[in-house]
């Protein structure tokens, strides 16, 4: 089973299954009953809650070269009308994890057949969405004794045709952080506002003033994003709501300025809190450190891959893209890089239906690249 058409079926079974962080049970399963199905004495797997560590013994090992995919899925109820769409209600496969597993497989496959000489690390990391998967992973006995020398990842990216990858040296996507923000307040009936303390007010308040810091804190030949895509307060149209509740995102292109963000935002908060008589609290949840790609291997792989027939590599801009692999390359040099999938619809969204084409495209790059990095010179 190594053509890509094959891989395309393993696709569409993973698309249907998609799960959320460490809750990734079927989709675990299925991987193991796949990998247990290859039946090779060169190959080894290990479990960590439900992500998988799976090691090709190369025939004389100098180093090990790891490869990661991410494996959970996203809470949105799917739109695309596919004939293999998501069993799972209200979850959905709309980041593209679906593919970077069929791909894994696929180049696994390849080189349980095919070993070369040095080790292959394959990891299959949870909870790539959130809470986070790929830095608890790093400090697994598992990962200590088969840590790999150097590393690689994909993602994919709508907005590409098939045929192509995107990829820069230095800093590929952002630094990252959830925000969630708490207000409670003194609730009411909506005839006598002098008696409460307004929480939904407040939060219309502190709304405005977050995107204030962007636009008079950061250095704008600097980067940083804050986003709020959630609001949630009060129970009925005339009651006036004792609590409040954001939830967004922060991105920026350093660390520096991820600092400056929310130092800015605590004191806003404190602001709100003596302006309103209220209570605040802020929960920074899940935070991804940058990704950033080794510019020696980087630069190497690029050249290699603009070899390879129907490749076509485009040296793109950093995004503000968050991706726990952030983690995997501040510890292991290497890199990730865009694969294109040419959709309509772009990562997340509920209609997101990447073009199946580009799974035996980077089926294809990376063994040639794996095959080139992983012989003895």
């Amino acid at each position: 089973m190594e053509e890509g058409h094959s891989f395309v079926a393993i696709r569409r079974d993973l698309h249907k299954i998609p799960e959320p962080g460490f809750q990734e049970f079927k989709t675990q399963q299925y991987l193991l009953n796949y990998l247990k199905g290859l039946s090779s004495d060169r190959l080894e797997i290990k479990t960590w809650k439900t992500g998988i560590f799976a090691k090709i013994h190369g025939h004389n090992p100098s180093k090990t070269i790891g490869y990661r995919t991410d494996i959970d899925g996203l809470p949105i109820k799917e739109e695309t009308g596919l004939t293999f769409a998501s069993e799972h209600g209200e979850f959905m496969h709309a980041c593209g994890h679906d593919f970077h597993m069929s791909i894994a497989l696929g180049v696994l496959t390849h080189f349980i057949y095919h070993p070369i000489d040095d080790n292959l690390l394959f990891i299959f990391q949870p909870a790539e969405e959130g809470p986070g998967g790929a830095e608890p992973m790093l400090g697994t006995d598992i990962m200590k004794e088969w840590k790999p020398d150097i590393i690689t990842a994909l993602h994919i990216a709508p907005e590409y045709p098939v045929g192509t990858i995107a990829i820069k040296e230095g800093l590929l996507f952002a630094n990252t952080s959830e925000l969630f923000i708490d207000l409670k307040g003194k609730g009411g009936h909506a005839a006598y506002p002098h008696e409460t303390n307004d929480m939904v007010v407040a939060a219309c308040t502190l709304v405005g003033q977050l995107q204030t810091i962007i636009s008079r804190n950061i250095n704008p030949l600097d980067s940083a994003v804050i986003t709020v895509g959630k609001i949630t307060g009060g129970t009925v149209q005339n009651i006036i709501a004792e609590t409040a509740r954001l939830e967004g995102t922060i991105r920026t292109l350093s660390v520096a300025s991820m600092e400056k963000v929310k130092k800015r935002i605590e004191q806003l908060v404190e602001g709100i809190r003596t302006a309103y008589g209220c209570e605040v609290t802020i929960d920074y949840g899940s935070m991804y450190h940058q990704v950033y790609n080794e510019e020696t291997l980087t630069r190497e792989f690029m050249e290699f891959a603009n070899s390879i027939a129907g490749i076509t590599v485009h040296e793109c801009r950093e995004a503000m893209t968050g991706e726990d692999f952030g983690y995997m390359l501040k510890e292991i040099p290497g890199f990730m890089f865009w694969l294109g999938v040419d959709s309509e619809y772009g990562l997340h969204h509920a209609k997101l239906s990447p073009d199946e084409r580009a799974i035996g495209k980077a089926i294809s790059l990376l063994k040639e690249y794996f095959t080139f990095k992983g012989s003895a010179k």
